[in-house]
């Protein structure tokens, strides 16, 4: 799978992309991630990619010529989704990174400054994705964090069994964790962990799992009811945890 990545600091990208999962992705040929400076589609001697705001007001936007340029030239003929990093977008979520990852490549664009000129957003960009509700100062680090969310579920990159139960694969958080020592700092690690048996290991970690949701986020056990991933044994489960004592 392939990244490209539109963006006025390429350098920031340096490195996440050359660090852990992500570099041995890249060296075993798993995924591909190229930066691509938009100054370098501008016209004049200064490199100029953004200007003042028509209408006055605080900030510059990203101009549409150099913008376009990029976005056209990178694009090339098989045609990818041309992603818009933007507070302005739609919410990424786990299902979406595992619809992403489904494309044999991505075009993702870093906005910057106030954002980008309106024409570019409604004539080439086909998607905006958003990490979360909150500003920041580019989508640089909204960029960094779809690769990684993306990249991650491409077959090769992790072993597929370690995104099997992962929190949100199935709107569940994740169960508790435990390694080494059994006993650390007068807390031990639960006796069903230590038991060897697999079953009992499995029902307390989907158990775990509807518990630290139900704790943390309520909502998502609704979306997991909805999309019928709740067993009978799971609402019988939950059922106990609202029962008074």
């Amino acid at each position: 799978m392939k990244f490209d990545l539109l963006t006025l600091f390429p350098a920031m990208f340096t490195g996440p992309l050359t660090e852990s999962i992500l570099k041995r992705a890249q060296q075993a040929g798993h995924i591909t991630v190229q930066m691509h400076n938009i100054r370098d589609w501008a016209t004049d001697r200064h490199r100029t990619a953004d200007d003042a705001p028509y209408g006055g007001g605080a900030g510059m936007v990203m101009k549409a010529e150099p913008l376009a340029a990029a976005i056209r030239a990178v694009r090339g003929e098989d045609d990818p989704p041309v992603i818009l990093l933007s507070p302005d977008g739609e919410t990424f979520t786990q299902a979406l990174a595992h619809e992403l990852a489904t494309y044999p490549r991505l075009l993702l664009v870093c906005g910057h400054y106030e954002g980008v000129d309106e024409r570019v957003r409604e004539h080439l960009i086909t998607r905006e994705l958003s990490i979360g509700d909150y500003v920041l100062t580019g989508g640089e680090l909204a960029a960094m964090v779809i690769v990684d969310a993306v990249a991650r579920l491409v077959p090769g990159v992790i072993d597929a069994a370690s995104i099997t139960e992962e929190s949100h694969s199935d709107y569940l958080l994740e169960y508790p964790h435990y390694t080494r020592p059994a006993v650390w700092d007068g807390q031990a690690v639960p006796p069903v962990l230590l038991s060897g048996h697999h079953g009992e290991v499995a029902r307390w970690r989907r158990q775990e799992r509807l518990r630290r949701t139900w704790l943390r986020r309520p909502d998502l056990l609704e979306r997991a009811n909805a999309a019928g991933l709740l067993t009978d044994a799971d609402r019988t489960f939950l059922a106990s945890l609202q029962a008074p004592d």
